[in-house]
């Protein structure tokens, strides 16, 4: 990376906090409360929304719990058997073998994908058109090095750690499991406690003396694929990446089920949000694509905090936050919204 490239990363980081503060003295103390407002209106019509459908969803779902209560739990406790008297084993086995294999799986398919750039029908649904149509062989390889590293080292080490630490507080690995209704209401303070951790700590490390020894090594990747999302330095890779997932299951004491369906849901999501194809009836992935294309724009996980900041005020006025939705055609959204021509063209 060229030296000029360098200084315009670091004027776009360096003004991440100028820019905030900047866009609160235009707006002024009504800039903060229209946030609040929306942050509300969204968070409120969650609830009524769940408050509406909830008993409709939860009895459905729960026809298929009961109806296989049986089987799940039969099934765990012939599990618990084989490990009996190696709780830790067991800890591991479900922590560190079920997300890695999720993340491998859903990456495996994206990289056929990257590397080929075939078939057709998925590369139209790439964010960044004229980026990685294929990837760099070379940069994915250094790439690889990284995250196989951060995978089974770091986020191994903090396994371990999480073990410990929950198992102070009691038995993750009970030959009970939770409750259906116990391990949706985990998830729901699961995500809530990674938004939090994952947007302060993101950008803490966007801040200018963090940025250029640890962070800027994420953000060499300015147009992401799926397998980049664990590539970072490994200090950022504990702090903002492992902390707030983990975090979750050690505050609760979570059963390991709990845990690793929570670990698998994590890397799969921040895999999508990487992937750079808005494919349909998946998750959108234009808010954190928009972060790597523009550095000092949408920190967080489902930008609730970014809109109570004031860092998604540039996003909101693009093209790509048009495209921020569910797609539920075949149509890409790239074409049914496309961007706005240049002068000239």
């Amino acid at each position: 990376m060229t030296r000029v490239s360098e200084t315009s990363e670091a004027a776009m980081t360096s003004s991440s906090s100028s820019s905030s503060s900047s866009s609160s003295r235009q707006e002024g103390p009504g800039g903060l409360w229209d946030s609040v407002k929306k942050a509300t209106f969204v968070i409120g019509s969650g609830i009524l929304f769940l408050a509406a459908f909830g008993n409709s969803l939860t009895w459905h779902l729960q026809r298929f719990w009961g109806a296989s209560g049986d089987f799940w739990q039969d099934l765990w406790t012939k599990l618990y058997l084989k490990f009996e008297g190696h709780d830790a084993a067991l800890f591991y086995f479900g922590t560190m073998v079920f997300p890695p294999l999720a993340f491998w799986v859903t990456n495996g398919l994206l990289l056929l994908v990257d590397i080929t750039g075939k078939p057709a029908f998925i590369t139209r649904y790439r964010i960044q058109v004229d980026k990685n149509n294929p990837v760099d062989p070379a940069k994915l390889r250094n790439a690889l090095k990284t995250v196989i590293f951060n995978q089974v080292v770091i986020s191994g080490s903090m396994v371990v750690a999480a073990y410990y630490l929950m198992s102070m507080r009691g038995n993750p690995c009970g030959p009970e499991l939770p409750t259906f209704h116990w391990a949706l209401m985990e998830l729901a303070f699961f995500s809530l406690t990674e938004e939090i951790m994952f947007y302060y700590s993101h950008r803490l490390f966007h801040h200018p003396s963090l940025y250029k020894h640890f962070h800027k090594q994420h953000h060499e990747w300015t147009a992401p694929i799926g397998v980049v999302s664990i590539y970072a330095h490994p200090l950022e890779h504990m702090i903002s990446n492992m902390l707030p997932v983990a975090l979750g299951p050690v505050i609760l004491g979570s059963h390991v089920t709990t845990t690793t369906l929570w670990y698998c849901l994590a890397l799969v999501s921040t895999t999508i949000s990487h992937c750079g194809y808005h494919l349909p009836l998946l998750p959108s992935p234009e808010f954190h694509d928009f972060h790597h294309l523009k550095f000092n724009q949408c920190f967080g996980v489902f930008g609730v905090l970014d809109r109570l900041h004031g860092t998604d005020t540039k996003f909101r006025g693009t093209k790509q936050y048009e495209r921020h939705t569910l797609l539920t055609s075949l149509t890409p959204l790239s074409e049914s919204i496309p961007d706005t021509p240049k002068k000239g063209q």
